[in-house]
């Protein structure tokens, strides 16, 4: 099946929109493909604000209505608690309210943005996705993550060459509580080294210090920024590690 296909046999559908790569092409092939189609964005403490920044700028972009759901993901237990299935608990919560908004509007069918090359087996949240019956075109249709942008760069949208982003939860070490102090302090440091040119990295909490994750070929920056790194994250962290075994780009 094609994507073409998929939407002719569902003309109306709504998209859980992140911002990201995957889902924006989702969202620019149901409007190319005639679909009538709204964009649904859960804003979370899980998530930065430049994500909800470029979710609007893409919907604009292509005309697409985009209704923005304010969710409490900490005030979910399992999910505030961080442990192994954490994504499970967080994906139930938050799709749960996108449909629920979603045929509020009218709209039946819920997509979401997997694609071909992600492990339904390594991925908790997976299992939300399938009880809640929503549908993955980009995984039916057999696109996987490369083909996604490069189908994204020829349709013109500025979201092909964006790096991959896990939520800010990720940044947490699984089994120590999330609170949205240590969300918060992680976002200001990652919108700190982006600033200063950065991309494609994490910063992750280690003890209550933070450990910067680079691609390799970001080190030598990384060194002739050292003061400027540090103090830019002192006033969050008592102490900033630089990981030198280093992160592979993103696919």
């Amino acid at each position: 099946m094609t994507l073409q296909e998929f939407f002719q046999e569902e003309p109306r559908a709504a998209v859980a929109f992140s911002g990201g790569v995957d889902s924006a092409f989702l969202l620019w092939a149901a409007a190319h493909y005639g679909c009538d189609v709204r964009a649904y964005y859960v804003k979370t403490a899980f998530q930065p604000q430049f994500e909800l920044e470029d979710a609007r700028r893409l919907a604009e972009e292509l005309s697409i209505p985009m209704t923005v759901v304010e969710a409490d993901i900490l005030a979910v237990p399992e999910a505030a608690a961080n442990g192994p299935r954490r994504c499970y608990y967080c994906k139930r919560a938050l799709f749960s309210l996108v449909r629920e908004a979603a045929v509020g509007d009218g709209y039946t069918l819920l997509l979401d943005g997997t694609n071909a090359s992600d492990d339904a087996g390594d991925r908790p949240g997976m299992q939300a996705l399938r009880e809640l019956a929503v549908r993955s075109p980009l995984r039916e249709c057999g696109l996987t993550k490369a083909q996604v942008r490069e189908l994204s760069r020829q349709a013109g949208l500025f979201t092909w060459n964006k790096p991959a982003y896990a939520c800010l939860a990720t940044r947490v070490p699984c089994g120590t509580p999330i609170t949205a102090e240590r969300l918060n302090r992680v976002e200001q440091a990652e919108s700190a080294l982006a600033a200063m040119g950065f991309r494609d990295f994490r910063v992750r909490l280690w003890n209550d210090g933070a450990r910067i994750q680079l691609t390799e070929e970001q080190m030598d920056a990384a060194m002739a920024k050292r003061q400027e790194i540090i103090a830019a994250l002192k006033p969050y962290f008592p102490a900033v590690l630089l990981d030198l075994e280093g992160r592979r780009a993103s696919e």
